[in-house]
């Protein structure tokens, strides 16, 4: 027997409380409306930024759809954060809180109205992260939105795109590029709305939630300002009535093979270690035991797939004109990356939307032949050892080598990083440790600033970079970051000191600080913790709650079982 649409709504609609239905009046609802589903629009309402400033627009053509559908469309805020306009400044702390943010905002928002299902707009990088935590913890039914990438920019007839503002601003303070082009190249990269169009973050989760079962196939890889974004806004809310119909919750998509598809669709796509992050975050909200060890296991049997910046010079919107996400999850199905059997947000197995899809065309450079991989395992890979015990995730796309042992250069702030590398400080043969950053000590903010100065030539691959916080997805390089446990709660990073060598290596997955398990306790019986940075406000109560890096950075007082 179908559930009523209106499954959760109608305990107001048709509640005890009849006093409540004038303001439903008031906002225009005829009394067929009362026995329609209402379904909440949760936007990440910024219009300060490109991934954002057209999310309310998207969230109005959802509304029409679900008129449309015979069902009520009511789009509400959440907080949204810039990852580019905030890197390198105090506001980067506040990037990853509001993930957590929005998943809290979208729960309550939801759960107090009584609304029957959600949609959330996937616009920038936490945005999609926070609404699925929210879809997972509340086990309604609904799904997630892209709201599209951003079209590349053009410098001298060539693709340009974020990343090559920040590769060409790191040559420039060195002396290997022109600041005047460096200027051209900043001010034609980002040419209209759209998230950040390379492997980065944003795509990472976008490709992520396709692959997870989440989001209609095509809407991670259809660009923003495309004429099919519309299109799909306005279809999204019969994909919703469906699940409404079939009562078909998010638990019953997040499963532990749906997060294994996930974690192998990143690692082919060469996207970015906040994907690993924003995984193990969205399991335990769903409530699946899949944890740092499980994606490591992953990581080293997926090879690379993709040539999407910053590995190579393609963007999301080369998959969309080559055939978009699914064209990509079927060339992986077709290899057995990924398990076919999982339910989806169309009410139908991953394998049966893919089966109409085409095959990956062989005169074409984005996606390689399956006996032909860019790389035999990912480039992300998972380490433990005496300087990471709860593990730490490295990106190395621009290192041959799978292992690398270095010298110890210690920062507390990312800028200093940057300073450094200007001055001629740091050589080839360096592992810059940046740490104090970690979740607790001051949000986790990401540090483009500092991984953005070690890809000048002269270092590019010839150093590494170890840290307690987060990277952009447009970082390239040997990088290795959130480090476990962190420094300010007594994480063995916190004890590194100049001159210390740290080897790792990414294939048996171990990193290790040189020195004896006696020093290293000598040192820690002399450390004395770093001051948390926010004691007032909501970066103070994201400090006091949120738990390490490998439980996802989640809230303790959710999930009280994590350290």
């Amino acid at each position: 027997m179908e559930q009523a649409l209106n499954w959760n709504s109608l305990n107001l609609t048709h509640g005890w409380q009849r006093g409540v239905t004038a303001f439903y009046y008031g906002l225009g609802f005829s009394d067929e409306d009362f026995d329609k589903a209402q379904i909440g629009i949760g936007v990440p309402l910024l219009d300060g930024n490109l991934c954002n400033v057209h999310a309310y627009e998207l969230a109005k053509e959802i509304a029409e759809g679900c008129k449309s559908a015979e069902m009520i469309g009511l789009p509400f805020g959440v907080p949204a954060v810039s990852d580019n306009i905030t890197q390198g400044q105090e506001g980067g702390n506040a990037s990853l809180p509001s993930r957590n943010m929005i998943a809290n905002a979208a729960e309550c928002v939801v759960s107090a109205h009584s609304y029957d299902a959600l949609i959330g707009l996937h616009n920038c990088d936490k945005n999609g992260p926070g609404f699925a935590m929210a879809l997972a913890r509340l086990n309604y039914p609904g799904l997630v939105v892209s709201g599209g990438s951003i079209m590349p920019g053009c410098h001298k007839g060539q693709d340009i795109s974020i990343l090559d503002v920040y590769d060409s601003q790191a040559a420039a303070a060195v002396g290997a590029m022109e600041e005047t082009e460096a200027e051209q190249i900043l001010k034609t990269a980002c040419p209209g709305p759209g998230g950040c169009g390379i492997a980065a973050s944003f795509n990472t989760w976008g490709i992520a939630l396709e692959a997870i079962g989440l989001m209609l196939p095509y809407s991670s890889s259809t660009p923003a300002i495309d004429s099919a974004k519309k299109t799909e806004c306005l279809n999204v809310a019969s994909a919703v009535k469906n699940l409404l119909k079939q009562n078909i919750r998010p638990r019953d998509i997040l499963t532990r093979k749906a997060f294994e598809n996930a974690a192998a669709t990143i690692a082919a796509a060469g996207g970015s270690t906040n994907g690993v992050l924003h995984l193990l975050a969205l399991a335990r909200e769903a409530g699946v035991d899949f944890q740092l060890q499980d994606i490591q296991e992953i990581l080293r049997k997926t090879p690379v797939l993709c040539s999407f910046a910053p590995r190579g010079k393609k963007t999301m919107v080369d998959l969309h004109h080559l055939g978009g996400t699914p064209m990509l999850l079927k060339h992986l199905l077709k290899a057995g990356i990924i398990d076919g059997s999982c339910l989806t947000v169309t009410g139908k197995t991953m394998a049966e939307n893919l089966a109409e899809v085409g095959d990956v065309p062989a005169d074409q450079d984005l996606i390689a032949p399956l006996d032909q991989p860019y790389k035999e395992y990912a480039d992300m890979q998972i380490c433990f050892g005496n300087l990471a015990p709860g593990g730490i995730v490295f990106k190395v796309s621009s290192m041959q080598e799978s292992h690398f042992t270095g010298t110890a250069c210690c920062f507390d702030d990312a800028k200093a990083v940057a300073d450094a590398v200007e001055a001629g400080k740091i050589k080839a043969g360096n592992i810059i440790v940046l740490r104090n950053l970690g979740p607790v000590a001051s949000g986790m903010p990401e540090v483009l600033v500092a991984t953005a100065a070690l890809a000048v030539p002269e270092l590019d691959g010839k150093v590494a970079f170890i840290s307690d916080t987060r990277v952009s997805g447009v970082s390239h390089g040997a990088i290795g970051v959130h480090c476990s446990p962190e420094a300010v709660v007594g994480g063995p990073i916190g004890l590194v000191q100049d001159g210390d060598q740290i080897s790792f290596d990414l294939l048996k997955g171990i990193i290790q600080l040189d020195i004896s398990d006696q020093d290293l306790e000598q040192r820690r019986a002399n450390w004395t913790p770093n001051q948390v940075q926010h004691t007032r406000g909501y970066l103070a109560d994201f400090s006091a709650t949120v738990s390490q890096a490998h439980h996802g950075c989640v809230s303790k007082a959710l999930l009280p079982s994590c350290d």
